[in-house]
């Protein structure tokens, strides 16, 4: 009998991941009049100009890791 050609294995096609696009920083504030409003609190550590992340049950600092749970905004 003839030999066959071995066949090579289907490369498999990779999906194209999405990219998550992050939150733009016009969401941070609020126009109320003629004033601009924050609408997260600062973080009581590094101080004005970081903002804290509010989740569902915490408030979370991204830079020092400051946390306080029960959600306060």
């Amino acid at each position: 009998m003839a030999d066959k050609p071995e066949k090579k294995p289907a490369a498999k096609k990779e999906a194209a991941k999405k990219k998550k696009k992050g939150k733009l920083v016009s969401s941070l504030y609020v126009l109320a009049g003629e004033r601009i409003q924050r609408k997260n609190k600062f973080c009581p550590k590094c101080g004005p100009g970081t903002f804290m992340a509010l989740h569902k049950d915490r408030v979370v600092c991204g830079k020092c890791k400051y946390v306080e749970f029960g959600r306060k905004g």
